[in-house]
């Protein structure tokens, strides 16, 4: 089932949401790259640091959401934004830096995808991505226990859920593409405020589409159960909501 994506819901945490690209982008050592796109961009205020980074630069963004892209074109000048699908983005293997954060994980085949990213990326040039690795935890479990459950079983099964390998398993893939790989994983404690803040999280990303999925008038009631048994796992002792949210990056030079 498809799902629309709400920019403003994702930008809700967007600092946090952020800091991970800017740990991706500081390990890329490229000088004065002529051609950087960015592969899943979003509403598009990360893209603008890339355009930061590399004032020379031609610098363009990608998302299969049309609501993302309306969101950055309206918000990001000077960068060219356009709707179109990972899986068959092609750009001819002339970009110098090619940066994916945090989509690959909605393809659950994406690891068969790294050789076509890889040959859109010219010789010397660099390819970096990063994405979730915390679906163990219980911001996900408990989203997956409760679709499972009645009502909403029938609904919610055909939702897509994001899915990831790990860094070592990704180093191999690239170093096997003839790329020299840096792959590591970070675990960020993300402090969280506000009435139930997880929930405001996941709902903008890993839950969203097993939300739309469910019909108007089973979703209220998905949502309350949904909050209860956040807030059991993440309880507020007053200074806020502690998230551990565990990333994995890699980051390859093609040689």
């Amino acid at each position: 089932m498809a799902h629309a994506w709400d920019p403003d819901r994702y930008l809700a945490y967007a600092d946090e949401r952020g800091r991970p690209f800017v740990d991706l982008v500081s390990r890329i050592d490229a000088a004065t790259p002529s051609v950087v796109v960015d592969l899943g961009c979003g509403p598009g205020n990360l893209t603008r640091l890339l355009a930061e980074r590399w004032p020379g630069a031609t610098v363009s963004g990608v998302d299969s959401s049309p609501e993302m892209i309306a969101k950055a074109t309206a918000t990001v000048p000077g960068i060219d934004f356009a709707v179109g699908d990972v899986r068959t983005w092609s750009h001819g293997g002339e970009v110098d830096v090619l940066v994916s954060n945090a989509t690959l994980q909605w393809l659950p085949d994406h690891l068969d995808l790294l050789p076509r990213l890889v040959a859109q990326v010219r010789p010397g040039g660099w390819f970096a991505f990063q994405v979730p690795g915390n679906f163990g935890e219980p911001s996900h479990t408990i989203r997956t226990d409760l679709a499972a459950e009645e009502p909403y079983a029938e609904h919610a099964g055909s939702a897509a859920v994001p899915s990831s390998w790990d860094a070592a398993t990704y180093l191999r893939a690239l170093q096997d593409l003839g790329c020299e790989v840096d792959a590591w994983e970070t675990t960020y404690l993300h402090v969280l405020h506000g009435p139930d803040p997880v929930f405001t999280w996941v709902s903008g990303t890993g839950a969203r589409p097993t939300l739309q999925a469910l019909p108007d008038d089973l979703r209220p009631g998905f949502e309350e159960e949904f909050k209860r048994r956040l807030r059991a796992a993440y309880p507020d002792d007053g200074r806020g909501v502690v998230l551990p949210f565990r990333r994995i990056f890699a980051v390859a030079r093609k040689r």
